[in-house]
């Protein structure tokens, strides 16, 4: 037999014929050397919007990424067209290691984490003091997320017009968590001074902000960054349920410096990816005491070594309350609500 492919021999068994020609198949990928690097700042149905400097390029994932999961402040690398001009389309080849990743699970059951933001720094927890009527065990639980990822908290508490926030605030105390109060102005909007405390504390930051509907996020939000135009929705008179009105997570860039990620309205914060074992190394005063302990000890029992180390004064004058705190932010991942 003779022909086309009288060339081929054993050594050609992993070349495949082709009108375009022969071309030997390999398992290498390109190095993508010359890949701009950018941020993640949205997400639209498999289009990634990113920003490179001054510049706003949108994109979409290559093959070779398979099913890993890019989300908003991922860095990523690109190449194709970076121009940034309009109807141009880069390609994404690689997502670049993360500093810090905020998760969650669907319910305390499931130990499958999805990451909602990376390379956060702070976590603010949005909550109102009435009108929906601020809920402990969903700040608890945001806490918990926080410490788990590496990130800072902050509480910011809205509609202090409408309540005093010193009875909620005195729940946190022995967490030392920062907090700031924001209250609402006659025209429906924020009293400055309300807004440019909080701007403080996140400029120059990458900050992440969690809460329920209708705690007045998106209005905080729009206060920050006017030109965002986040929608604002309404509580329910009924449910005391705010209507979602933010469908993805979106980052915005704040003036002065910084990125402030407004998030969806959440009901629940799924916590099984959490370790309790891990979870007590954030608390620098009391992990020491742990070595005491049972093994397998949740740290919220009758023989856990932790009531022993915190009465011979050994977490200072604030120790049972920090304690108390500890404990009660173990039983918001576990479900449980004792004391």
């Amino acid at each position: 037999m003779s022909g086309r492919y009288d060339h081929l021999d054993e050594s050609s068994v992993r070349t495949r014929p082709s009108r375009k020609g022969n071309r030997p198949r390999t398992k290498d990928r390109p190095a993508h050397e010359d890949a701009v690097v950018g941020v993640v700042v949205g997400v639209d149905r498999g289009r990634y919007t990113t920003r490179i400097e001054d510049r706003t390029i949108v994109a979409m994932r290559a093959r070779d990424l398979g099913r890993s999961r890019i989300v908003v402040g991922d860095r990523v690398a690109m190449v194709g067209d970076t121009s940034g001009e309009p109807d141009t389309l880069a390609r994404i080849v690689r997502v670049e290691d993360r500093d810090t990743v905020l998760r969650r699970s669907a319910d305390d059951s499931d130990t499958v984490e999805r990451v909602i933001v990376a390379n956060a720094d702070q976590l603010v927890v949005v909550t109102a003091l009435a009108d929906p009527e601020p809920r402990e065990r969903m700040v608890d639980r945001c806490l918990v997320a926080a410490y788990d990822a590496g990130l800072e908290p902050l509480l910011v508490l809205t509609k202090a017009d409408l309540a005093d926030p010193e009875n909620f605030l005195r729940h946190y105390k022995a967490l030392d968590v920062p907090s700031l109060v924001t209250r609402g102005a006659p025209d429906g909007q924020l009293e400055a001074g309300s807004v440019e405390a909080v701007r403080a504390r996140l400029t120059g930051r990458t900050s992440v902000l969690v809460g329920h509907s209708g705690v007045g996020k998106s209005t905080l939000v729009n206060a920050l960054v006017p030109e965002a135009h986040r929608a604002i929705g309404v509580v329910n008179a009924v449910t005391g349920r705010g209507r979602h009105t933010s469908t993805s997570a979106v980052a915005l860039e704040l003036p002065e410096g910084g990125w402030v990620v407004d998030t969806p309205g959440v009901r629940s914060f799924g916590l099984g990816h959490v370790d309790p074992a891990s979870f007590i190394e954030h608390f620098e005063d009391l992990a020491p005491g742990t070595d005491g302990c049972p093994r397998g000890c949740s740290h919220d029992e009758p023989h856990c070594a932790l009531d022993e180390w915190v009465a011979q004064g050994h977490a200072g004058p604030s120790g049972p309350a920090r304690l108390e705190s500890l404990r009660r932010l173990l039983r918001s991942r576990t479900g449980e609500d004792r004391g």
